[in-house]
C-alpha cells in the first residue's frame, strides 16, 4: 500500500495532529508569549480543525503560526502531500507537476515549493565535517550564467567570471554542504573550508589552486590531477562530490530547467538536504519528510520576499 494512501494526506484533523506532534512533541506551545500553560483548544463557536488559545497573553493560534505554513490557504494534508513528493523525489519536482498533482494553481505551487525549501535549510550553527579524522572532499563547479553576464571568452560564450559559481564540501558516507558564491577564489573556498572543515579532517581535492592555503587548517591533504589523466589513487578521489554535483545537475536541467540566481541557494538547500538525509545515511522517504516538519519553525517566507524581480530583495 502507498504511504500517499495514509489519513495524514487526505483528512485535515489527521494531517494537523501528525504536524502537531512534530512541532510539538511536549504539547502546544503559545508563539505569541511561548507559554506551555494555560493552553486549551478551543470549542464553542469556533470550527478552525486545530484552533488553541493561550489564556495567559489571550490570543488564539494554531500550529501554523511562526512556521512555513502561516497565512497559508492551503489545506495542511495537501502540505504533507507536497513535502513528502519533494522528500521521495531524488532529483526535484517541478512546480508544474505540483500544480497537476495536488491541484493547484502554478504561483501556489511554486510558492509552496519555495517554504519548503526554506524548511530543508540548515541553520548556521553545525558541527565540522570531518571530525575523528574522517575524510571531506571539496571541489567547486558552475551552473549557468549569471543573471547579468559582463565577460565573454573569445568565442562569445560566457567567462567564469559571469557563471554561477558553487562550492560543496563532502564527508564521505555523511553530509554534503554547498555554498553559493559570488566568484570562487582562493580566499573564499579557503574561508569556507575553515568554517565547516574540522581540523583533524583529511581533506581530498583536485588539483586546483584555489585549496592552497586551506592544507594548513586541516590535518591532512591529498589531490588527485585531473588534467594528467588521474582520477583516482586508493582511496584519494573526489567521487562523492562529483557524484552529487551530477544529481544536482540533472535534476535542475531535468525537472527544473532554470532558475534565478536570487533562488539557487535555496535549491542547493534542497539538493543538500536529500543527499543528506539519503539512505545510506538511514533515512527513508517519511524520515526525511519527518526531518522537514522538524525545521519549519521560525522560517516563516512572504511572497514578497521570494517573487521574481521584488524590489531590493536578494532572496
Amino acid at each position: 500500500m502507498s504511504v500517499l494512501s495514509e489519513a495524514r494526506f487526505h483528512d485535515e484533523a489527521e494531517a494537523y495532529a501528525w504536524v502537531e506532534a512534530r512541532v510539538w512533541p511536549d504539547g502546544p506551545v503559545c508563539p505569541h508569549c511561548k507559554g506551555r500553560k494555560r493552553i486549551s483548544k478551543m470549542g464553542g463557536k469556533s470550527t478552525r480543525i486545530g484552533a488553541y488559545k493561550c489564556y495567559a497573553c489571550r490570543k488564539p493560534f494554531t500550529v501554523k503560526v511562526g512556521t512555513i505554513f502561516e497565512s497559508s490557504h492551503l489545506a495542511m494534508h495537501l502540505w504533507l502531500q507536497a513535502i513528502y513528493l519533494l522528500c521521495a523525489s531524488k532529483k526535484g519536482i517541478s512546480s508544474n507537476q505540483l500544480s497537476r498533482t495536488l491541484g493547484i494553481t502554478l504561483k501556489s505551487a511554486w510558492f509552496l515549493s519555495h517554504r519548503i525549501r526554506e524548511a530543508m535549510r540548515s541553520g548556521d550553527l553545525l558541527p565540522p565535517m570531518g571530525g575523528n579524522g574522517n575524510a571531506v572532499e571539496a571541489d567547486e563547479t558552475y551552473y549557468g550564467a549569471k543573471d547579468h553576464i559582463t565577460t565573454r571568452t573569445k568565442y562569445g560564450k560566457p567567462g567564469l567570471a559571469s557563471k554561477r559559481a558553487i562550492v560543496s564540501l563532502v564527508e564521505r558516507g555523511g553530509a554534503v554542504r554547498s555554498f553559493y558564491v559570488e566568484r570562487a577564489t582562493k580566499a573564499e573556498v579557503t574561508g569556507i573550508v575553515g568554517a565547516n572543515v574540522a581540523k583533524e579532517a583529511t581533506l581530498y581535492t583536485d588539483e586546483s589552486r584555489l585549496y592552497g592555503d586551506s592544507v594548513a587548517l586541516v590535518g591532512a591533504h591529498e589531490a588527485v590531477n585531473h588534467s594528467s589523466g588521474e582520477y583516482a589513487r586508493g582511496e584519494v578521489n573526489t567521487n562523492s562530490v562529483e557524484g552529487y554535483f551530477s544529481i544536482f545537475k540533472r535534476g535542475m536541467r531535468g525537472v527544473y530547467q532554470w532558475c534565478a540566481e536570487r533562488h539557487l541557494h535555496r535549491y542547493l538547500a534542497e539538493y543538500d538536504f536529500r543527499y543528506t538525509h539519503r539512505i545510506k545515511t538511514g533515512y527513508d522517504d517519511t524520515q526525511r519528510a519527518n526531518r522537514v516538519l522538524a525545521g519549519v519553525t521560525g522560517k516563516r517566507l512572504t511572497y514578497r520576499t521570494t517573487r521574481i524581480g521584488a524590489p531590493g530583495v536578494v532572496a
